[in-house]
């Protein structure tokens, strides 16, 4: 053999020893800690209720469609067995290098047989730790090089189960599906332990080429699997290479995914809800829409709140298969509140003693003068009722006596009510919002209807809701727990309702539950918000692009789907409403007797036996508008002197008249064009201050 041969053949094995001590003597990378890898989420965060069960699934990695680590005992042995052989078939005798396939590959490129390649499991495991181990030099002999280090080093850290176990779980597979936990899910829809020969055949093929056609796929997986059919392999390969499995399906609760399961979130989001209260609510919702198909509602959502807690076991942000804008959170979402801020306007008054459930109010035309003009409140029927009590007043939903409840209270105290039992979006100077305010003019959302009826439920004690299965947040007095619990009394009467909703109106069920429905204006919104001992449950039908209902009133829209939530949240009975020591029950009888005598009930030392409307000459002396603490803005682009502001009083007494900070006034009502800076106007006769409020114009 002549020596040029010789020196030729010897060459690849000095090289290949070489590269073996230098291999040998090189200082291990650092290898990373299994746990730590193993422990990281995959691409797919869930969201799950309080006993663990799922409720939706999202996909919140741009970059990499992963799945949560599946342990190798998970894993179809098939498929191992077909990727080993495929990829290493000394993966089990090596020590992260098989030196017989690097020779082979340096003589096969010795001989111009082309590139050939010696990667182990390991050293491709290596590259996938460290990114930029497989970015440097490529396919190059340095890449290579730097693999190998990482690879002994791994290989003296880990057990061969452990490296195929990490490298089965981030392998890049097709597209950006990494893993072959997120393959078997996303591309062959079943779980990896359940994966089929024919589609390891097709996986094996894609672990070697994860961008190759689909027929190159194809060819490998046939030529791989010698033991399979091939039409076997291309029926696999049409279903892996398909349209992918969606990483969302099965939603329970999609708009709190939506609002949960952001980007950058991983793992299982832990909630609030109970599947099956949220599978009830999106059924008994989804009825009734079908039911209110033919008047122009077409979506709905709904609330459920444990009171207890204040944790929400239920989300329902949209229902109805005919809606246009499915994708709107109908639980976050400002609505106008139509008749249901009324229960917290009498309860205020009731608090402040300015009213009982026995006082009589006029529901009689009456005029208001505002900055915009005459405001004249309407009832919903168009009918007035003359002489009503709080009790019938509110059951009956009547705008006139509220708006009349809202001159005793004042504006800005209500307002500020409110604000207090968490509608926060209700923010601005109760001037802003006017005497409409009392019928619902502001945009509230389902959210804080649950919470402000909740502190009903509660006694008068409010505080947040959460949606944390753990949680338990603190509540604080906000309403007399005395007024709350005749406001309760007062929404749970279907006797107090009875004139305008009817007797067997829906709304009354086989247990104690208070309930309030409301309308807005030209019916873009139907509520119905209610609570019995247990649970508050909060329903809002319409339509989120604002479009008016037609002829849905307050018992045929929300109301229905409301009431059957109630029953089914109820399998056993709920306690009767309690009433706290505070209140007293006591008979009652009206002049004229517009209602018949009963038992009603008041706060201590409210109670008297006979109610009838004042006199003239009998009411009380006192300033009803503006009402105290009010702030006003000037316009100026309006001239002050067409900018006034209408002081009004009742009662009536021999030289009243009205002053603003010592200055007379003409008239009652007078009529003052207001100055920057803080006022006090007072109600007087010269030798006595009957009433005072102090306001701020700014």
């Amino acid at each position: 053999m002549p020596a040029a041969l010789k020196r030729a053949r010897a060459l690849p094995l000095l090289l290949l020893a070489l590269l073996a001590l230098l291999i040998w003597r090189t200082q291990p990378a650092p290898v990373p800690d299994l746990r730590a890898i193993a422990g990281q989420p995959g691409s797919i965060a869930v969201l799950v209720d309080a006993r663990g069960r799922e409720l939706a699934r999202r996909r919140t990695d741009a970059a990499a469609d992963r799945g949560d680590w599946l342990p190798l005992a998970a894993i179809s042995p098939d498929l191992v067995r077909r990727l080993v052989a495929a990829e290493d078939r000394r993966f089990w005798q090596h020590h992260g290098i098989d030196w017989r396939s690097v020779g082979g590959a340096a003589l096969g490129r010795l001989r111009g047989a082309g590139a050939r390649g010696a990667s182990t499991i390991t050293m491709q495991l290596a590259a996938l730790l460290d990114p930029a181990l497989g970015r440097a030099g490529g396919r190059g002999w340095r890449a290579k090089l730097r693999q190998a280090r990482a690879a002994r080093a791994i290989e003296a850290r880990w057990s061969k189960r452990q490296i195929l176990e990490a490298w089965l779980n981030l392998l890049p597979l097709r597209g950006d599906v990494v893993g072959i936990g997120a393959a078997a899910t996303r591309m062959a829809g079943r779980p990896a332990a359940a994966l089929g020969p024919a589609e390891n055949a097709v996986l094996v093929a894609l672990a070697r080429r994860p961008s190759a056609p689909a027929a190159a796929v194809l060819a490998r997986a046939c030529r791989a699997a010698p033991d399979l059919d091939c039409p076997a392999i291309a029926l696999a390969a049409a279903r892996l290479l398909g349209p992918r499995q969606a990483a969302s399906g099965g939603d329970l609760a999609p708009h709190l995914a939506a609002r949960l399961l952001r980007p950058g979130v991983r793992g299982r989001v832990a909630t609030s809800l109970d599947a099956d209260v949220q599978a009830q609510v999106q059924a008994a919702l989804d009825r009734q829409l079908a039911a209110l198909a033919g008047r122009n509602v077409r979506d709905g959502a709904a609330l459920v709140v444990d009171n207890d807690t204040g944790r929400i076991l239920a989300w329902v942000g949209a229902a109805g298969s005919a809606s246009r804008a499915a994708q709107v959170d109908g639980v976050a979402a400002p609505r106008q509140a139509g008749s249901t801020l009324k229960p917290h306007l009498f309860a205020l008054a009731i608090e402040r003693r300015l009213l009982t459930a026995a006082s009589l109010l006029d529901d009689a035309p009456v005029d208001l003068e505002t900055a915009t003009g005459l405001y004249i409140p309407q009832n919903y029927d168009r009918r007035f009722r003359g002489p009503v009590s709080v009790r019938s007043a509110l059951g009956n939903s009547l705008n006139v006596p509220a708006v009349r409840t809202l001159l005793l209270t004042g504006l800005e105290a209500f307002r500020q009510r409110l604000f207090d039992l968490g509608y926060r979006g209700i923010n601005r100077p109760g001037d802003f919002y006017g005497y409409a305010l009392a019928l619902g003019s502001a945009e509230v959302t389902l959210l804080e209807q649950a919470a402000a009826y909740r502190s009903l439920a509660l006694g008068g004690r409010g505080g947040p809701l959460t949606l944390d299965p753990d949680a338990r947040p603190a509540t604080g007095p906000i309403v007399d727990a005395g007024a709350a619990a005749i406001v309760t009394a007062l929404l749970a009467d279907p006797a107090a309702r009875a004139a305008s909703f009817g007797e067997a109106s829906g709304l009354s069920l086989p247990f104690a539950a208070a309930v309030k429905t409301g309308t807005s204006k030209a019916m873009r919104d139907n509520w119905a918000v209610g609570f019995s001992r247990r649970f508050t449950v909060a329903v809002w039908v319409g339509n989120f692009e604002g479009d008016a209902m037609i002829g849905v009133s307050g018992t045929s829209g929300a109301a229905p789907a409301w009431a059957a939530i109630m029953q089914a949240l109820h399998a056993d009975p709920p306690p009767d409403f309690a009433l706290p020591a505070s209140v007293e029950r006591r008979p009652v009888r009206f002049r004229p007797a517009v209602e018949p005598p009963r038992q009603e009930l008041f706060l201590p030392g409210t109670w008297q036996p006979l109610f009838a409307l004042a006199a003239p000459d009998e009411e009380a002396v006192r300033l009803t508008a503006p009402s105290d603490g009010t702030i006003l803005a000037l316009d100026p682009d309006i001239p002050a002197g067409r900018q006034l502001l209408v002081i009004r009083s009742t009662g009536q007494r021999p030289g009243l008249f009205i002053s603003v900070d010592g200055r007379r006034l003409p008239g009652r009502p007078a009529r003052w064009a207001p100055v920057p800076g803080r006022h006090e106007i007072a109600l007087g006769d010269g030798r006595t201050i009957f009433d005072r409020v102090r306001i701020t114009v700014r």
